[in-house]
């Protein structure tokens, strides 16, 4: 049996567990070094200096890369860094579309800081094809996909916008943060690059801040490459090691997450309070088809109104379980305002176009026994109903 007939229960244990030959130690070492001794002067070794490249980063790039059926990994101090670099493989004058509904700080970057290098985009409903076609210009170079939006949940079929944007000479970067590898591989949908923000389910346990970039092939890879070792955004070699210990419970986490947003969103659909669930592994959910065929599960987030800013105040005082917090994916369930924490640097008429209204709430639901974190969101709808 070959590693790659591995399922990826095995593979997040087999690429982070890297015996020593010498040691017999079952973790990679954490490499304390900025630099490393050159014993020939012609021939220099595989390692020089630790922004271009070191042992411990080196196992955590090579596991995402496995993890992602790509071809190379590479590690970063955060999401946004991972982003950055990956838009920045565009050059002055090219033109990048993107998912409509995106995250708050990718919206921030191209909005407030690509348009300075010449750098121009366009938003798309990516659910509606004419409308992605029609975005289409001479140098549009990039389609970036995020699916599932952050925090609409909002699905795009990664399949066909691939197509689309390679029918016009374009290439796919995806945003996989919230699927992550163990229940959905962006590049063999047809993209050609993805980003995490790792800090969030592959970490999992709030303690770091991280990003990762894999691409399809080499020469894309060579382009990264460059970037990360130019701009010296590299994530740490102590992170990187607590990386890799998060990513070995990634599979458990995120299937026992998955059951409990599942049913935490069957059970938010009965409540009369809520006026919209929004999760796409609900069968009523609009997204909930093409979530199907490319991903295993609905995973762990979801997000659901509850008519107004007032009402989402008072559900945050009232909740005794999850975290009220700007981020997730982590152990602990964790509850969240975008309109205020996320999505902040949009105004009121972008964030409701996008379907971020005033009483929406986003949940990444943790490992806490379910029947708690229903209780708990029962007697704060009840409170709010007095």
């Amino acid at each position: 049996m070959t590693k790659d007939a591995f399922s990826d229960w095995t593979k997040v244990i087999k690429t982070t567990t890297k015996p020593d030959k010498e040691s017999g130690a079952i973790n990679p070492a954490i490499q304390l070094s900025s630099t490393f001794e050159q014993r020939d002067f012609d021939h220099f070794g595989h390692w020089d200096y630790a922004r271009s490249g070191n042992p411990t980063r080196d196992v955590l790039e090579e596991s995402i890369a496995e993890l992602e059926h790509g071809t190379r990994g590479f590690a970063f101090a955060t999401g946004m860094a991972a982003i950055s670099t990956a838009l920045l493989t565009l050059n002055q004058g090219d033109h990048v579309i993107l998912t409509k509904n995106v995250y708050g700080g990718t919206f921030r970057l191209v909005e407030e800081v690509l348009t300075k290098y010449g750098i121009s985009h366009t938003f798309v409903d990516l659910g509606n094809p004419a409308d992605l076609e029609e975005a289409f210009q001479d140098n549009t170079k990039v389609v970036y996909v995020e699916t599932p939006s952050n925090p609409t949940l909002q699905v795009t079929d990664i399949r066909l916008v691939a197509k689309i944007a390679h029918d016009h000479g374009a290439l796919v970067f995806a945003d996989n943060t919230f699927m992550t590898p163990v229940l959905q591989k962006p590049l063999d949908l047809g993209a050609d690059l993805v980003v995490h923000s790792a800090t969030k389910f592959l970490a999992g346990h709030s303690d770091i801040l991280a990003g990762l970039v894999v691409t399809k092939d080499e020469d894309l890879g060579k382009q990264i490459y460059f970037l990360q070792n130019a701009m010296g955004a590299t994530l740490g070699v102590s992170d990187s090691w607590l990386l890799m210990r998060g990513i070995k419970t990634l599979a458990v986490r995120m299937e026992k997450e998955s059951q409990n947003a599942l049913e935490l969103a069957q059970w938010l659909e009965q409540q009369e309070l809520v006026t919209k669930v929004n999760y796409p592994g609900l069968e009523a959910d609009a997204g909930y088809a093409v979530q199907s065929s490319q991903a295993k599960s609905g995973g762990a987030v979801l997000s659901f109104d509850i008519g107004s800013e007032d009402n989402v105040r008072q559900l945050v005082a009232e909740l005794k379980i999850p975290i009220f917090s700007v981020s997730l994916g982590a152990v602990e369930s964790i509850i969240s305002y975008p309109p205020k924490m996320s999505h902040a640097e949009m105004n009121v008429e972008e964030r409701h176009d996008r379907g971020i209204t005033d009483g929406l709430v986003r949940y990444s639901v943790g490992l806490e026994d379910i029947n708690d974190l229903k209780a708990d969101l029962h007697q704060a709808f009840l409170k709010i109903k007095e």
